[in-house]
């Protein structure tokens, strides 16, 4: 594997991150404020800060074809920023809910984004032409605690969402005048909105950290906090799965994950370092690490003898203590993307984290 590309950007935990579809611009959620970083050779360079929320940013998502950014924030808003001659001008989105934004994502139709929220409701938000603004449809039942993470169906309609409590659901956003009517899948076929197309529990009772629909949409993965990951067959509208995998592992729980074509799942989380998880319905495991821990930092790694370190506790009082990981990431990742890809085969993918670095890998 190529060496990763690792940008340091400042000491700040980085809750979130997108690339514009150029890969020139890059956004980070950076404390209160968005952070937009442009290209320059092979780092980026702050170009622009988007001031608008007055608590801490949690989300932020970029529109690959219109280039619009949605953001959202514990201060209970969302906006939607459009780059005008005068700069990046934001547009309040009527979330109405009463605790904080959590995350959101663009649909892959751009129509409309999803933002969770600690109120246990997803607001689905679309542009209201005649009154030129972003409003909002509630999905409501039966979530019974925090949202935690949001996933769109290739359909654009579909959107898998996980939470606090345990549970990873797949519900029907359709809007009429907003989206055409998908094509009947495994998941449903007449998907009126807030339509339960599916609810899937977590073995252990941990809570969802991340939920992705493979690239054809016909399967579903969620990553828990019991360290686990599951992939979900859908059989039929209202009918068991045909297929429920759990993989177990003894990492440290996984906070994200992405597939990369239908039989590989990439996730990362609190180990520091992306993991690659291979299978089909039939059955998955885990395949190891995508890094090769013989990077700078772990040439720095030597090992010591026992009479070695007592040596040094005699004569210096105390231990060598060494604070470097030899992972590329040196806390825990929050955010993996889908760099570049064909046909549903991921090419590059970047991750972001509590060590303030944004990574983009190759595969």
């Amino acid at each position: 594997m190529a060496v990763p590309q690792a940008h340091h950007l400042f000491h700040l935990p980085i809750a979130d991150h997108s690339f514009s579809s150029d890969k020139q611009t890059l956004v980070v959620a950076k404390d209160n404020n968005v952070a937009l970083y442009q290209a320059s050779g092979n780092k980026f360079v702050l170009n622009d800060e988007l001031h608008g929320h007055d608590k801490t940013v949690t989300s932020v998502d970029i529109a690959p074809k219109s280039g619009r950014i949605v953001t959202c924030s514990q201060d209970r808003n969302a906006y939607v920023w459009e780059q005008t001659a005068s700069g990046w001008k934001p547009t309040l989105v009527l979330l109405r809910i009463n605790r904080a934004a959590t995350f959101v994502r663009w649909s892959p139709s751009e129509e409309k984004f999803a933002v969770g929220s600690g109120a246990r409701v997803i607001a689905v938000c679309y542009f209201e032409e005649e009154n030129d603004w972003w409003i909002s449809k509630h999905l409501k039942k039966p979530i019974r605690s925090t949202i935690t993470t949001l996933a769109w169906h290739p359909n654009s309609v579909l959107l898998a969402a996980g939470s606090t409590d345990s549970h990873a659901r797949v519900f029907s956003s359709f809007i009429k005048g907003v989206d055409t009517r998908p094509e009947p899948s495994a998941w449903g076929e007449r998907l009126p909105f807030n339509t339960v197309c599916g609810e899937f529990l977590n073995d252990s009772a941990g809570w969802i950290h991340s939920v992705a629909f493979s690239p054809s949409g016909n399967a579903l993965a969620f990553t828990a906090h019991d360290s686990s990951v599951t992939v979900v067959y859908p059989s039929a509208p209202e009918q068991p799965p045909r297929a429920m995998l759990n993989i177990s592992t003894r990492l440290l729980p996984l906070t994200c994950l992405i597939w990369n074509g239908e039989t590989e799942i990439i996730a990362a989380g609190h180990d520091c370092e992306p993991y690659r998880f291979t299978g089909d319905e039939n059955g998955w495991q885990l395949s190891g690490p995508i890094e090769s821990k013989r990077g700078a930092a772990a040439g720095n790694v030597r090992e010591e003898s026992a009479l070695n370190m007592f040596r040094q506790m005699d004569l210096k009082g105390q231990a060598q203590a060494d604070t470097q990981l030899k992972t590329t990431h040196q806390n825990t990742i929050n955010t993996i993307r889908v760099y570049e890809e064909s046909d549903g085969h991921v090419k590059k993918f970047s991750t972001s984290g509590v060590d303030g670095r944004v990574v983009v890998w190759s595969i």
